[in-house]
């Protein structure tokens, strides 16, 4: 069927993976299954094809493939009718390995990257701990630099790959006292002095090993980090688009394959002397299913082309996440269902598929979470101001004493006792920018070279290009050169972000200020006084 997505390329690909798992994984999933293991020499086989760096650059053994090389191979591996073993190839391609792969030093790169994507190592990402799983600034884990050494402390639970696997992805705090600022990202190796492991048994994914990882001490050269020092929050924030459209592309697939095997066999088991797909009731809910199924796959289609094109899509990813796993434990069910007694025997597939689906609407997000990020994207404007902002009265008491929110006087680039006057100017976006030069710490930014284009939208913005050179700021109307970052947004909701009025990382996370490059970024405001510094 013609697609706007796919291209004949594609479906050549599609060809290729769909030979691989039902030739080399289906045949092995009983045995897998019961393991409780997947064989490595898999892992290695799909690195052999090719299979594990379409979205890595040819440097790492990658083919940089486009973004609906990623969807065509997750829909494929989805069919295998393991859960379990989906969820360790996508854990470890899609968010062990991500974070590595855009933030990461060329050191780290070339360490881990190749094995990764040759099969020969394989990656978990650790976040969730015994009391922090949705809330991550609520994390424990600590990691604290002494010398040319991070030692760490601490746990983590619920890790898949976290057994078996050879490197962790870790999320510790690395200054406690900032709360969600103080995370940090940083490459552990499995069978450190110090680091061990517990194998948790689950309801599904029998398949995939999932653990409890223990941390005593833990030393780790400081060249592990990943990125820069107490970015890690930032970092897990925006990979979390990418961890949705892997669920919801997986929910969906997995879905479709739970229709096909329940097709297929009511077509051939009969009661009362015909085959059970000429009963209505049957025939009605199946084709409900595969409406709904299909109506969710096209959302999900849209929001990887999204994806491919740079864009956050919070909104779309968190509906796709939403949606697409509850699909999928809602279909698992209902087509169990039409297995009868069947279907409740382990020796049929479709057990085995309901088991897998249920931890789908709980694992990279709960459905609860999912609606409440939605939530506040269409009912609060997405801007969180209950959590971060200031109380109405006291931006009220900030207006009437024309005094931007937080600002203090000192900061101000106007003739220091002219409030009124340097207020009213500093709420603008265009003289925000344009304050760069003024607010800019020389000391701070010795040998920088840096450019970036601001793309401001409304009556008090503009475009703008801000220079940094060997310790020199300015700022020049137009776009000119070529930037290392562009930042986008609305008049309002930058004014809103650089006076204080909303929290900068949700502003960023739900689409409201889009960065095209978060590392450059991150360095950049750490060389300029801020307007709500006192």
């Amino acid at each position: 069927m013609a697609s706007i997505y796919f291209t004949e390329e594609h479906e050549l690909f599609r060809q290729s993976v769909r030979q691989f798992i039902e030739t080399e994984v289906i045949p092995r999933a009983n045995e897998w299954e019961e393991k409780q293991q997947i064989d490595k020499a898999i892992w290695k086989r799909m690195g052999d094809l090719g299979f594990l760096g379409i979205n890595f650059p040819e440097e790492y053994g990658g083919t940089n493939a486009d973004f609906f090389h990623s969807v065509v191979l997750l829909e494929e591996v989805a069919r295998c009718t393991m859960g379990g073993f989906a969820a360790a190839h996508g854990v470890h391609q899609y968010m062990a390995t991500a974070h590595l792969l855009k933030a990461g030093s060329a050191e780290l790169k070339k360490k881990y990257l190749p094995k990764a994507i040759s099969g020969e190592a394989w990656g978990s990402l650790a976040i969730s701990e015994p009391n922090a799983g949705s809330d991550v600034a609520a994390i424990k884990t600590s990691a604290v630099r002494v010398g040319d050494e991070y030692i760490i402390n601490g746990s983590k639970t619920f890790i898949t790959n976290g057994y078996y696997g050879d490197f962790v992805t870790l999320a510790c705090k690395t200054a406690p006292e900032q709360g969600m600022s103080g995370i940090s990202l940083i490459m552990v190796d499995q069978g450190i002095a110090g680091f061990k492991t517990n194998k948790l048994k689950k309801l599904g994914w029998h398949s995939s090993d999932t653990a409890e990882l223990f941390f005593d001490n833990v030393r780790v050269p400081a060249s592990n980090l990943i990125g820069e020092e107490n970015k890690g929050f930032y970092y897990i924030m925006e990979s979390f688009q990418l961890e949705r459209l892997v669920a919801g592309i997986g929910g969906v697939a997995g879905a479709q394959s739970c229709l096909e095997l329940t097709l297929k066999y009511i077509s051939e088991r009969e009661a009362f002397g015909r085959p059970i797909k000429k009963f209505q009731v049957l025939r009605h809910k199946l084709v409900d299913l595969v409406a709904e199924t299909e109506a969710i796959r096209q959302l999900v289609y849209h929001t990887a082309w999204l994806f491919s094109k740079s864009e956050m899509a919070v909104k779309e990813c968190s509906m796709i996440k939403l949606m697409a796993t509850e699909l999928g434990k809602k279909v698992a069910d209902e087509c169990l269902q039409c297995f009868g007694g069947y279907g409740y025997m382990e020796e049929y597939t479709i057990a085995r598929m309901y088991r897998d689906a249920r931890v789908g609407t709980i694992v990279g997000g709960t459905s609860e979470i999912m609606k409440e990020i939605l939530a506040k994207i269409v009912i609060d404007d997405v801007q969180y101001k209950s959590a971060y902002s200031k109380p109405k009265e006291e931006s009220q008491k900030s207006e009437v004493s024309k005094q931007p929110p937080t600002t203090n006087n000192s900061n101000s680039l106007n003739n220091p006792n002219n409030n009124n006057q340097k207020s009213n100017k500093m709420e603008k976006a265009s003289e925000i920018i344009k304050s760069l030069p003024q607010r800019f710490k020389a000391d701070k930014a010795a040998g920088v070279n840096t450019r970036f284009h601001f793309e401001i939208e409304g009556e008090t913005g503009g475009h703008f290009t801000a220079i940094v050179v060997d310790g020199v700021c300015t700022v020049e109307d137009g776009l000119h050169g070529e930037p290392k970052c562009v930042v986008r947004a609305k008049a309002v909701d930058y004014e809103d972000v650089e006076l204080g009025r909303t929290n900068p990382q949700m502003a960023v996370m739900m689409g409201k200020i889009k960065i095209s490059n978060l590392g450059e970024m991150m360095g950049f405001v750490n060389y300029f006084t801020r307007l709500t510094e006192k």
